[in-house]
């Protein structure tokens, strides 16, 4: 199988920058995972989007393979399954138990058992152009759901009026990797890596117009859980640790602590109980003089 077209070099050029662009995106949750194991803590990030992006890459080798002559579309997403199973390996190690068991029962429906279920019926069931169709239409509706993943990123930008959480990088790179796999798929006149990369691209410009937008706007200071991946897919809610791990909170006071010097407490009495004696002996005397008496203050 040739790399390059003779009748269309422009498969493989775009194909190639696909690659290239889609490599960044990929990378994409990179330094989120290394927060996590720093902190040893998920931090109640979302292990949905890695399943289901691992899912898409998986349909997307196994449509390129049926097909034959997509070998440039095989390339990332075997890159992409190596990657994804990599960041839900660190997830389920550092997610709290039920996260974990979630993420574990998830990965077992979806990539495994519906995964097998669609290569054991597109196998038998259909043959020829018909599995080439059927597949590509499965691979569209996952591929579709992927790229919606941008929604909970707009939303939040609106939301805050931050662009905080949206690098202008990714939204560019983004929409790059959708320009370039719609020319491959135009180029290679296949209609289902095209339909797909037409919604990348309209969500890539909407998160650059957001850019221009509020680019100016201060960052938001509240502690926002941080989109975790580009192929986010849902909002979808999450166990997340159940212990109580917060610091009780300390009295505090405008007023400083009296520091209590015990020497000059000793010193202070003393004193005291000099001056009552010298007072006791004046006033003894045959003529007491009320001048020689001083005050002693408590």
């Amino acid at each position: 199988m040739g790399l390059i077209s003779a009748d269309n070099p422009w498969v493989f050029i775009s194909g190639l920058l696909g690659n290239i662009s889609s490599f960044v995106v990929f990378l994409a949750p990179l330094p989120t995972f290394i927060r996590v194991c720093k902190k040893k803590s998920t931090e109640g990030f979302q292990s949905i989007p890695y399943v289901v992006s691992l899912f898409s890459a998986m349909l997307w080798i196994y449509y390129a393979y049926v097909k034959t002559g997509a070998f440039l579309l095989i390339t990332i997403n075997a890159f992409g399954c190596v990657i994804e199973t990599l960041y839900i390996a660190l997830y389920i190690t550092y997610a709290p138990k039920e996260a974990r068991i979630f993420t574990l029962r998830t990965l077992l429906l979806l990539d495994f058992g519906l995964f097998c279920a669609i290569l054991l019926t597109t196998h038998f069931l259909a043959k020829g152009s018909n599995r080439v169709q059927l597949l590509g239409w499965i691979s569209v509706v996952f591929a579709t759901s992927v790229f919606a993943a941008p929604l909970s990123i707009i939303r939040q930008v609106i939301r805050t009026k931050s662009v905080e959480f949206m690098p202008f990088y990714l939204s560019i790179m983004l929409t790059l990797s959708a320009i370039m796999w719609l020319l491959y798929g135009i180029f290679l006149k296949d209609l289902y890596i095209a339909i797909p990369n037409v919604l990348g691209f309209i969500f890539g410009m909407l998160q650059m117009v957001l850019h221009a937008v509020y680019r100016k706007h201060k960052t938001v200071s509240e502690d926002v859980k941080l989109p975790e991946h580009c192929v986010d897919v849902t909002n979808v809610s999450t166990v997340t640790d159940s212990d109580d791990h917060r610091v009780p909170e300390t009295v505090s006071s405008s007023e400083p602590p009296q520091v209590h010097d015990h020497r000059m407490i000793g010193m202070t009495c003393k004193s005291q109980n000099y001056q009552r004696d010298q007072r006791e002996k004046i006033m003894d005397s045959p003529n007491p003089n009320p001048n020689l008496l001083g005050t002693c203050e408590a």
